[in-house]
C-alpha cells in the first residue's frame, strides 16, 4: 500500500464526512436560513411596488394619487431598509458559524498530520500536508463566506421571482424560461470539466508550495554548490504548470458564465418586445410590464450567479475532498484501545525485540527479518552497520515511530502497541542526527523537553552535559535565538541544544541516532566524558555511524542485511574476526 495521501472521494461521501467534521458550521443553520428567505422576500418588494405605484398611483382612473404614491415609496422604502439589517444578520451568523466549523477542522487536520508516520509523512511532500490545512481549507472558506450565501439567496430569488413572474404575465414567464431551459439541460456537461479542472488546480497548488518552501529552507545549500539556476527551474516549472491549470478553470468558468450573459440578454430584450405587444394587445399593463422588467433581472442575475457559484463549489469542493482524505488517512501506529491500554513500570527500560519483520508500505523488500534482542535495563547498546543495513528502521521500532509487520516490541515487559502515544514519548526520547530546533530561543527549544521548567533548570541540563562554559559564551546565554530549523547555530551547537533537550526530559530509555556526529573533535570529547554520568541509570540505544560510539558501549549489535548478525562487546567481537571485525579494522585504517 502507498504511504501518501491519495485522492479518490466520491462527491457524496466528501460532503457527508465534510459535516461530521465540522458540524459547528451546521449549528443555526435553519435559523440562518430562515432570516436569509426573509432576505430575500424583500428584494421582491421593489417590483411589486414599481407595479402597484404606476397601475395604482401614477395611472389611477381619476388621475395621479400622489397620496398613494407617497405611501408605496415610503412601505417599500422600510421593507428595504429591513431587507439590508436582516442581510447583515445572516452573514454575521454565517461568518461565525463557518469560522469555528473551519478553526475546528484546521486543529483536527493538523493534529492528524502528527499522528501519521513518518513514512506517511515523508511520502507526502511537506508543503503538500501544508497545503491542505491552509490554502484548502482557506478555498472552503471562502465558498462557505461568500458563494453559500449567495447560492442560497439566488435560490430563493428566483423561486419567488418564478412565481410572480407567473402572475403578472405567463406568456413572459414562459418566454423567460424557454430561453434559460436548454442552458440548464446543458449545465452538467459544462460542470463535470470544471470540475476535474478546479481539483487539478489544488494539486498544482500543493506542489507549488512544495517546491517554494524546499528551495527556501535549502538555500544555503543551493547556494554552496552552485545550484540556483536548476532550483530556479524547478520552481519555475511547478509556478507555470499551477498558472497554466488556473487558466485552463478560468477559462472553462468564462465559457459557462459567458453564455449566461448571452442568454440574459437576450432575455431582456424578447421580455420588451413580447411585452410591448401584450400591452398593444391590452393583455398587460405598463406597471406588469415595468415590474416583470424587473423581475426578469430579478431571476436573469440570480441564474447567472448560481452559475457562477457552482464553479466555485467544484473549487471548494476540491479542497474538501484534499483535506477529508488527509483527515481520513489511516494512521498506521494507532492508539492502544482503551482495553488494551498499560503502563510502563518505573525505571530504566527494559527492551526486548522478539522475532521482528518489517518492510516499508508499497514494497516486498523487507527491511528486517526475524530479529531478535534483549537489551537489560540500564544497558548502553550500540547498534553498528552498513548504510541501508536497517539500523534506523530498528530505532524507529524500538520508538514506536513505526510497527512491526511481524513479531513484536516489548517495553519493561509491556508491547510497545499497548502503551499510549504520550506516555511512551514522555519515556522513550529519540534525538534524531539532525535535531531540529525551533524558531525561537535555547532556553525554549531545550525547555520543550520538560515544559515548564524554570532557566535553573535548563541550565543544569547544559552544565551535566559539560556544556555550561559554551552556553555563558553565548551572546545572549538561554535567550539567544536560533533562528528557523536553527540556522542561527552550527550543525554541532544545534545537535548540542537537541541532547540537553532530551536531557532535561528525563527519559528511562534515550536513543540516539549518531547524535554527536556534526560535534568538532574539542567539544565531542568534552560531551562522551559528560555523557559517561549522564547515560548511567538508564537504558540507552545509540545507532552508531562511528565506531568511537560503539567501543564505549556495553553490548554492540550488528546489523546486516536487514538481520542481527553479531551480538556483544566490541572487544569480544573484533576477536571473534566476523562482521564487526572487518568494520573496526576498516574504522581503524581510516583514523590512522
Amino acid at each position: 500500500m502507498s504511504t501518501a495521501v491519495k485522492s479518490s472521494a466520491p462527491r457524496e461521501g466528501v460532503l457527508r464526512r465534510a459535516q461530521e467534521l465540522a458540524p459547528e458550521i451546521a449549528q443555526g443553520l435553519g435559523v440562518t436560513l430562515a432570516i436569509a428567505a426573509a432576505t430575500t422576500v424583500g428584494k421582491l418588494v421593489v417590483p411589486v411596488a414599481v407595479q402597484q405605484t404606476v397601475d395604482t398611483g401614477v395611472l389611477a382612473p381619476g388621475g395621479p394619487d400622489v397620496q398613494r404614491v407617497v405611501v408605496l415609496c415610503a412601505v417599500a422604502a422600510v421593507i428595504v431598509l429591513l431587507t439590508t439589517v436582516t442581510a447583515w444578520v445572516v452573514n454575521v451568523r454565517l461568518f461565525r458559524a463557518t469560522e469555528a466549523g473551519l478553526a475546528s477542522l484546521r486543529v483536527r487536520a493538523f493534529r492528524h498530520v502528527h499522528d501519521l508516520a513518518v513514512l506517511t509523512q515523508s511520502g507526502e511532500r511537506r508543503g503538500a500536508l501544508v497545503s491542505r490545512v491552509t490554502s484548502d481549507v482557506d478555498t472552503i472558506s471562502t465558498f462557505l463566506q461568500t458563494g453559500m450565501l449567495v447560492l442560497v439567496l439566488s435560490l430563493g430569488q428566483v423561486v419567488l421571482a418564478t412565481g410572480l413572474m407567473f402572475f403578472y404575465s405567463w406568456q413572459l414567464a414562459l418566454v423567460v424560461l424557454g430561453c434559460f431551459l436548454p442552458l440548464v439541460l446543458l449545465r452538467h456537461r459544462f460542470q463535470r470539466p470544471v470540475a476535474q479542472a478546479y481539483a487539478a488546480v489544488r494539486v498544482r497548488m500543493g506542489e507549488m508550495l512544495s517546491a517554494i518552501s524546499e528551495t527556501v529552507v535549502g538555500a544555503d545549500v543551493i547556494r554552496a554548490h552552485a545550484a540556483s539556476a536548476r532550483s530556479w527551474r524547478t520552481v519555475d516549472a511547478a509556478v507555470e504548470a499551477h498558472r497554466k491549470q488556473a487558466v485552463k478553470a478560468q477559462v472553462a468558468t468564462a465559457a459557462t458564465f459567458s453564455s449566461g450573459v448571452l442568454v440574459s440578454g437576450l432575455v431582456v430584450a424578447l421580455v420588451l418586445v413580447v411585452g410591448t405587444l401584450l400591452g398593444m394587445n391590452g393583455d398587460l399593463t405598463l406597471g406588469r410590464l415595468l415590474a416583470f422588467l424587473f423581475l426578469a433581472q430579478l431571476w436573469v442575475g440570480p441564474v447567472q450567479a448560481t452559475a457562477e457559484v457552482l464553479n466555485e463549489l467544484q473549487n471548494a469542493l476540491a479542497g474538501w475532498r484534499r483535506v477529508v482524505e488527509l483527515i481520513d488517512t489511516p494512521v498506521v501506529v494507532p492508539e492502544p484501545s482503551r482495553d488494551r491500554v498499560r503502563e510502563l513500570p518505573a525505571g530504566p527500560v527494559e527492551v526486548r525485540v522478539e522475532d521482528v519483520g518489517y518492510a516499508y508500505p508499497g514494497t516486498d523488500r523487507a527491511v528486517l527479518t526475524g530479529v531478535s534482542l534483549h537489551l537489560p535495563a540500564g544497558s548502553r547498546t550500540a547498534v553498528v552497520g552498513e548504510t541501508g543495513s536497517g539500523k534506523t528502521t530498528l530505532a524507529r521500532l524500538v520508538t514506536r515511530l513505526v510497527d512491526p509487520v511481524q513479531g513484536r516490541v516489548v517495553l519493561s515487559g509491556v508491547d510497545a502497541r499497548d502503551l499510549p502515544g504520550r506516555e511512551l514519548h514522555r519515556r522513550v526520547v529519540a534525538v534524531p542526527q539532525e535535531g531540529f530546533l525551533f524558531d525561537t530561543t535555547i532556553g525554549e527549544n531545550v525547555r520543550r523537553g520538560r515544559p515548564g521548567s524554570s532557566d535553573d533548570d535548563v541550565r543544569a541540563a547544559f552544565a551535566e552535559l559539560g556544556l555550561g562554559d559554551w552556553l555563558d559564551g553565548l551572546p545572549d546565554g538561554l535567550d539567544t535565538p536560533v533562528g528557523q530549523r536553527g540556522e542561527r547555530l552550527s550543525a554541532g551547537e544545534r545537535q548540542l541544544v537537541a541532547l540537553a533537550r532530551a536531557h532535561l526530559a528525563d527519559p528511562d530509555l534515550l536513543v540516539l541516532d549518531e547524535a554527536t556526529s556534526s560535534v568538532d573533535p574539542a567539544t565531542e570529547v568534552r560531551l562522551q566524558r559528560a555523557l559517561e554520568g549522564v547515560l548511567s541509570g538508564r537504558t540507552s540505544v545509540a545507532i552508531a555511524h562511528r565506531l568511537s560510539t560503539a567501543e564505549a558501549a556495553d553490548v554492540v549489535v550488528v546489523v546486516d542485511g536487514g538481520r542481527v548478525v553479531e551480538v556483544g562487546a566490541a572487544g569480544e567481537l573484533v576477536r571473534a574476526g566476523g562482521a564487526y571485525a572487518r568494520l573496526h579494522g576498516a574504522w581503524a585504517a581510516g583514523r590512522g
